[in-house]
């Protein structure tokens, strides 16, 4: 908890004055800001497994630290043997100071432990100033044990800014030390 308040402090006292300057905003409630962490996980393939849908809830739980919501689906498609009401996903928004905190957990302990891991492109961007990453193993986070996981499931984080264009969320997400990737010009 102290790690996110460190990080929250951070942000007031370093990254936002620098940041302000860095964009040229003549004030700081215009300089780019997160405003919220949204945590995905599709369980499309063991929407028929009850037990592996608990397990993932029950996994999300810990790794966010608030209880999901379970997405179900609106509307039947017989391709996908999908009927009306099916779980097809899990959902956990964060804001505050659980934000803070996740994004501190994100960035000193999940990046690190992700094998081949190189940093994200700056394709990563939505065009809005939205960071949206994949996870391949949800195994990476600290709270969630390998040997209690019957099976490897992903997890999607969208990390939304008050940014309008991507270069200033990028600048945002770099001095929050975000790892990127240098893009190489051939």
């Amino acid at each position: 908890m102290a790690e996110a308040i460190a990080l929250h402090q951070r942000f007031k006292k370093e990254i936002l004055p620098e940041l302000q300057k860095k964009l040229n905003k003549s004030t700081v409630a215009a300089v780019p800001q997160v405003t919220k962490v949204v945590l995905n996980v599709g369980i499309g393939r063991f929407k028929e497994d009850k037990k592996m849908v608990a397990e993932i809830v029950e996994n999300m739980t810990a790794i966010a630290g608030q209880k999901p919501i379970l997405n179900k689906s609106r509307k039947a498609i017989s391709n996908f043997k999908l009927r009306i009401g099916m779980p097809v996903g899990i959902k956990v928004t964060l804001r505050g100071e659980k934000m803070y905190n996740f994004l501190n957990k994100l960035i000193n302990v999940v990046f690190p432990r992700i094998r081949d891991f190189r940093g994200f492109s700056e394709k990563s961007f939505d065009g809005n100033g939205n960071l949206s990453i994949g996870i391949k193993e949800h195994t990476v986070f600290p709270e969630v044990l390998q040997v209690d996981s019957t099976r490897i499931h992903g997890v999607q984080i969208t990390i939304h800014t008050t940014a309008t264009n991507d270069a200033d969320a990028h600048e945002l997400m770099k001095l929050f030390k975000f790892p990127f990737r240098k893009l190489t010009t051939q």
